[in-house]
């Protein structure tokens, strides 16, 4: 709940509390609180209010236009802005008009920050990788983490076809309270980590395989059939979802 939607909510009723303010005037800003109908989206600027983090924007499939229009909602209501899937081009006109946004190729996710990152989490978060080709979707779910205030660490290329470079870092694996494993091919990795650690594991399937991985399908069989305990999984190329699930988990 330590968002600046919430503060500005506290900020508006003392404001009332102490006469500087209308019922009428802040009735008025309560209006849009819910959401905010642009006809094509409806902006939900109650869920940093429920849940504590804001509504991210999914990048695929929208005109720059629309983009633009429910960031600019967002950064009215003083929220900051996380965009996943975002090409390059689309993120090129968003900067063009959010200059001081940042926008990360390799992942396709951009962000706003209309406010500092307020440090919320109590461990480090760490992401791990089988492979380089699994860093994009790693770095979605990295990004993601630190957006909602996490330290967050990386251990890219430590797949089981060379296990040793995974037992060479077992001091960083033990350090991290929670642990997001991505993986593709055969998606063994996580049980791995899994059977090293008495923390949680969120495992990743990537689309990353040959023909018979069935874009990641093979991946996710196998973690949903993990024999080590403690790992849970998201789906395939979800780095957003593994980021915010450890982001929950590191905060309590």
């Amino acid at each position: 709940m330590n968002d600046m939607n919430l503060r500005r909510l506290e900020e508006l009723l003392k404001k009332v509390r102490a006469g500087k303010t209308s019922i009428d005037e802040a009735m008025l800003q309560l209006k849009s609180l819910p959401f905010e109908d642009l006809g094509y989206a409806r902006v939900d600027h109650h869920r940093s209010l429920r849940k504590g983090f804001p509504e991210a924007i999914w990048g695929e499939g929208k005109t720059p236009q629309q983009i633009l229009s429910i960031m600019k909602e967002l950064k009215r209501k003083g929220q900051n802005i996380l965009i996943t899937r975002l090409e390059e081009g689309k993120a090129r006109a968003v900067q063009k008009i959010f200059p001081k946004s940042q926008y990360y190729p390799r992942s396709k996710v951009l962000t706003y920050l209309t406010h500092p990152v307020e440090p919320v989490g109590e461990g480090t978060i760490l992401v791990i990788t089988a492979g380089t080709t699994d860093i994009p979707v790693a770095e979605e779910a990295a990004l993601t983490a630190q957006f909602m205030g996490n330290r967050v660490e990386t251990l890219y290329d430590v797949g089981i076809a060379g296990i040793h470079r995974l037992l060479s870092e077992r001091a960083k694996l033990e350090k991290a309270r929670v642990l997001i494993v991505v993986a593709g091919m055969e998606g063994a990795l996580p049980s791995v980590v899994g059977g090293l650690v008495d923390r949680p594991v969120i495992a990743v399937p990537t689309s990353i395989g040959y023909g018979t991985s069935f874009g990641g399908i093979a991946a996710l069989l196998t973690m949903l059939n993990s024999c080590a305990t403690g790992v849970a999984v998201v789906n395939i190329d979800n780095g957003f979802g593994a980021g915010y699930m450890a982001s929950l988990i590191n905060r309590m």
